[in-house]
């Protein structure tokens, strides 16, 4: 072969190189645009599965990874025939580029088909990624409400920490929700947009409770030392008057018959018991006070009250009786009047509209005027019960009223 031929061949053999390298050069390109493709469209898709969880939604996750796997098979062919041929080699034959070239080329082209498969799928879950997007712009926000409400209630709970008050239970609730603020941290990649804004409204609204629980504490430690005081004065002003209870069952006692006082008589003592036992727990209270044992102390407080009125109710109910006692021993008839005006009016009302009463209207009615009779009859002994003949009469008054509330229910105009 003359040196001519052999310099014309060594020429098609650099051609032929330069063609490989240039098809190695062009699917190396179109590998990274698919890579990078890939790799954005991953992030849409995560973006896409933690903000909703539609059926769309798992169509484009289970579509992704189909794609996932023509993107590794493409990958596959394009990696082994780069990995087949050193184009850099001095003694590379024609033959040999020129298949390269080839099988570079096909690569190129799969690569190029995929990545506008890609390309197509992406803007086919376009609004998916818009609303996706949409709603993960909600958890930024919603984190930082949280995260301020729980600052706010942390500084709320060092302040009245520094004024004196312990605030245990509270900071308790606080301390409680470091795990949601935790699992918050992690975002919504991992928990899902609806969990994690849901988490947070959970945060703000668990701390702002806390914060305003907090924040009422001073007035509240303030009001139960009012109450405490309030309390304290009024058991000493009871004791007060439970001595002044004897005195009036002596003079029930020296000017009404054993009826009238009977059931009066353990006042005095009960009085006394009583109020001892309140201030037992006006004690206890204070001690839990001390201690800021708040739900404690307001359950001692009420039940303290409680039992101060009962023992108010039955201290006034000695002097209530002598009163109502001495008003109708001066005049009966007044009682028996009152009484008897009240049976008359039901009277003319079971009369309306009628020639004849019904029965049953008319017999408790007879009946308690006989029974105002019989009453009045009562008092004319010598040691007259004229505490049975004001219940009467208040019985009576009572059955009247009974009369009058049914014919009103009866003609429609209760």
């Amino acid at each position: 072969m003359t040196t001519a031929s052999r310099r014309w061949f060594g020429g098609r053999d650099e051609s032929r190189r330069a063609d490989a390298q240039a098809a190695k050069d062009a699917a190396a390109a179109a590998f990274y645009e698919l890579d990078s493709a890939q790799r954005d469209l991953r992030i849409s898709i995560e973006t896409i599965a933690a903000a909703d969880g539609s059926p769309a939604a798992r169509q484009a996750g289970e579509g992704f990874a189909a794609l996932g796997q023509r993107i590794d098979q493409v990958s596959h062919v394009y990696i082994e025939a780069v990995d087949a041929h050193d184009l850099d080699r001095p003694e590379l034959e024609g033959s040999v580029a020129a298949r390269a070239r080839e099988q570079l080329t096909r690569a190129r082209d799969e690569l190029v088909r995929v990545k506008g498969e890609l390309d197509r799928f992406a803007q086919g879950i376009q609004p998916l990624l818009d609303k996706a997007e949409t709603q993960l712009a909600r958890v930024a926000p919603a984190r930082e409400r949280a995260k301020a409400a729980l600052l706010a209630a942390s500084d709320a709970l060092d302040a009245v920490r520094a004024k004196g008050i312990r605030a245990d239970d509270l900071a308790a609730r606080l301390a409680a929700l470091g795990p949601e603020l935790t699992k918050l941290n992690e975002g919504a990649g991992r928990h899902g947009v609806q969990e994690t804004v849901q988490r947070a409204d959970r945060i703000l609204r668990d701390a702002e409770a806390v914060r305003a629980e907090v924040a009422r504490l001073p007035e509240r430690a303030a009001e139960v030392d009012r109450r405490l005081v309030s309390l304290r004065t009024r058991a000493q002003a009871l004791r007060n008057r439970a001595d002044r209870v004897d005195p009036v069952l002596s003079e029930l006692r020296r000017r009404f018959s054993a009826a009238c006082w009977q059931d009066l008589q353990h006042v005095p003592d009960q009085a006394v018991r009583d109020i001892a036992h309140a201030e037992d727990r006006l004690h206890e209270a204070s001690h839990a006070r001390d201690e800021q044992r708040w739900a404690d102390v307001g359950v001692l407080i009420d039940a303290v009250r409680a039992s101060l009125e009962a023992t108010d109710e039955a201290v006034s109910a000695a002097q209530d009786r002598l009163t109502l006692l001495e008003a109708v021993a001066r005049n009966p008839q007044a009682e028996v009047d009152r009484t008897r005006f009240a049976i008359r009016d039901a009277q003319r009302l079971a009369m309306a509209g009628r020639s004849v009463p019904d029965p049953r209207h008319a017999r408790p009615l007879d009946e308690s005027v006989a029974r105002v009779g019989r009453a009045l009859a009562g008092l004319e002994g010598r040691h007259p019960d004229y505490w049975a003949f004001l219940l009467e009469m208040q019985d009576v008054r009572a059955a009247v009223n009974r009369v009058v509330n049914e014919i009103r229910a009866e003609r429609g105009h209760g």
